[in-house]
């Protein structure tokens, strides 16, 4: 999924808001975006958290035709009790959730720096424990529900 043609943008905002911006002001500023954007999900994370809440939510997105596109999102409780959005994953659309995608979630956040989570809380996805145990040591995965 990338950025939309800049003209589209611009005829967007024109259409939306009334008002005109220049396609050189829609590239900086989507550029200045794109690169804050980066520098967030690369950023390194806490070795520890009490507890690690992820799921997926289904966003309906148009690239070239509309379609359910899962963003997968991971949120960190610390030990200090403080919440954090670790990171956000667009997923394939028109896929649905996947413990594959998961995997490669949890080596992300492996790789920027989280050690351990006591409190994994997750959906009862298929195959997401066995991700969860193959990225963190062995441990029980036990879905959450949601009644």
């Amino acid at each position: 999924m990338g950025v939309p043609p800049l003209g589209e943008i611009a005829a967007h905002f024109t259409e939306v808001y009334g008002a005109s911006v220049s396609k050189d002001t829609i590239s900086r500023i989507t550029d200045k975006v794109i690169e804050d954007m980066t520098t967030w999900s690369s950023r390194p994370l806490q070795h520890v958290y009490a507890a690690v809440f992820i799921d997926a939510i289904y966003v309906k997105v148009r690239d070239g035709q509309v379609g359910n596109q899962p963003f997968y999102a991971a949120i960190g409780v610390d030990l200090a009790g403080k919440r954090d959005v670790l990171g956000l994953w667009a997923g394939t659309s028109g896929a649905g959730e996947s413990a594959k995608f998961w995997l490669a979630v949890l080596t992300d956040l492996k790789h920027r720096g989280v050690r351990d989570v006591f409190f994994l809380v997750c959906d009862g996805l298929k195959g997401l424990p066995d991700s969860v145990g193959a990225v963190f040591r062995p441990r029980s995965c036990r879905p959450v529900s949601s009644t």
